[in-house]
């Protein structure tokens, strides 16, 4: 089986690689389970001088980086350069804070002293997805390494280089090379390996299908898991919002990464008098982004990763327009098997549609009217996804009290859905379970471990005669 690396802009095949034996594979993963024995016993203080060594090296390698996920999944490059900004930050973050993070927690009892303690568990195995080939890693990544853990990474398929090129970082930063390993494999290995006793737990970022076969096979082996799946994420836009900044703010939200993004919004929820005037606003800022070679520094953005996810999302869109949905702006596919996908709008999404119950991964804004705000919290909330969302409304009270009764796993209000080291991420419902980041993130993975001491024996009294 050859691994591909393959560039969605031009159409060529950039490089081949032969896919890892299940006996290389479990070689590695021999290694990395005695590494784990030897890692687990490092400082913090010594963990954290690589792990901001490893933040430097990003920063110093930002160009090569970008250039290597524009060409393998079309990600332009300054988008790319903070992608691994991005990184660098969080592997700072994890550097500075993880030691208190894990700090033992005293728990006042009947004991002379009692308390929690946090410990590695070992090899943890992370299966990943291409959107965002070195984020997605790293927030896993600096939080396993830094609690002593150690990391097996099964990339996705069509972004090898990518994966290589932050185990080297990893190794480069002074890492020792079993504590991070890339494993060049097909999905067929990923059972073996989740089975495998030396694996203790796994996390997946990817599909719901995907996250569904992974959570079983874990859970016949007894091990953690950690799902962060689709997203459907909701825009709703109140009658008192301010209209502009709104439309312009969600022109971006729909457009991160092309789309391609769990949390990019895909159903904008605006209330019916200012409807019209969201739609024409909001049309206006998706017709002036351009599109181009993701390597050029004025492209904002590409082609999706690769043509069969525009096929999909081709499909996807004509069988909603048949089933009822109104198409408000044109763009789409120029014609099938091409990964350029220009965005689209679509207006009178209902249910019974596909647009109105799935993921659309890619640049088309879904628009629902609703008639009032618990009609709109109504809507967001008629969704089997819950990663997250967004409100917009000039009350920031009001906008609170309405944060609160959304199923997500977070909700913004006047600003952009995003991810960042010092706040939890993750979803509920089929948007997965478990968090990543924050001072949750770090403690998935580790054994939180109660430690009760008891009080000496007492002495026996001298009898006094």
């Amino acid at each position: 089986m050859a691994i591909e690396s393959y560039n969605p802009y031009t159409g060529r095949v950039l490089r081949r690689f032969r896919a890892f034996s299940w006996a290389k594979t479990e070689r590695i993963l021999a290694q990395a389970h005695r590494a784990a024995a030897e890692w687990r016993t490092t400082s913090f203080a010594h963990r954290a001088r690589l792990m901001h060594r490893a933040a430097a090296l990003l920063r110093e390698r930002q160009d090569e980086l970008a250039r290597l996920m524009a060409l393998e999944m079309g990600k332009p490059i300054a988008d790319g350069r903070a992608e691994v900004l991005k990184c660098a930050l969080t592997c700072d973050y994890y550097a500075e804070h993880a030691e208190q993070f894990l700090a033992d927690e005293e728990i006042k009892t009947e004991a002379q002293r009692s308390f929690i303690a946090h410990e590695p568990i070992g090899v943890v195995l992370a299966v990943m997805p291409w959107n965002f080939p070195f984020w997605q890693v790293v927030r896993f990544a600096a939080p396993a390494l830094m609690a002593g853990n150690v990391g097996l990474l099964k990339h996705a398929s069509n972004v090898p280089q990518c994966a290589l090129a932050l185990e080297q970082v990893l190794h480069d930063a002074g890492f020792p090379p079993a504590t991070f390993r890339t494993l060049l494999i097909g999905s067929d290995l990923v059972g073996r390996l989740i089975e495998d006793d030396r694996v203790r737990a796994v996390t997946l970022t990817g599909s719901e299908s995907a996250g569904a076969e992974v959570a079983a096979t874990a859970g016949r082996a007894i091990k953690k898991t950690v799902l962060e799946l689709g997203g459907s994420d909701a825009f709703v836009v109140l009658a008192d919002a301010d209209v502009a900044l709104a439309a312009k703010t969600a022109a971006q939200a729909r457009m991160i990464n092309a789309g391609q993004s769990c949390i990019a919004a895909k159903r904008f929820i605006v209330e019916k008098p200012i409807i019209r005037e969201f739609i024409a606003q909001m049309k206006t800022h998706l017709l002036a982004l351009r599109t181009g070679d993701p390597l050029e520094e004025t492209t904002q953005f590409g082609p999706l990763a690769r043509p069969d996810l525009a096929d999909e999302l081709t499909q996807q869109v004509e069988d909603s327009v048949r089933q009822g949905a109104k198409v408000e702006l044109y763009g789409g596919q120029s014609k099938p098997g091409t990964a350029l996908f220009r965005p689209m709008m679509l207006s009178n999404v209902k249910p019974g549609q596909r647009a109105y119950s799935e993921e659309l991964f890619g640049p088309v804004a879904l628009i629902l009217e609703a008639q009032d705000a618990d009609d709109a919290i109504r809507l967001a909330n008629d969704s089997r996804f819950g990663l997250g969302a967004a409100i917009w409304t000039k009350s920031a009270q009001r906008g609170e009290e309405l944060a609160r009764r959304i199923e997500a796993g977070a909700v913004f209000v006047n600003s952009l859905v995003k991810s960042s080291p010092e706040m939890p991420f993750g979803g509920v419902k089929k948007s997965g379970y478990g968090r990543e980041l924050s001072h949750l993130g770090i403690k998935e993975f580790v054994n939180q471990k109660s430690i009760w001491v008891g009080g000496e024996a007492p002495v026996a009294k001298k009898k006094v005669e």
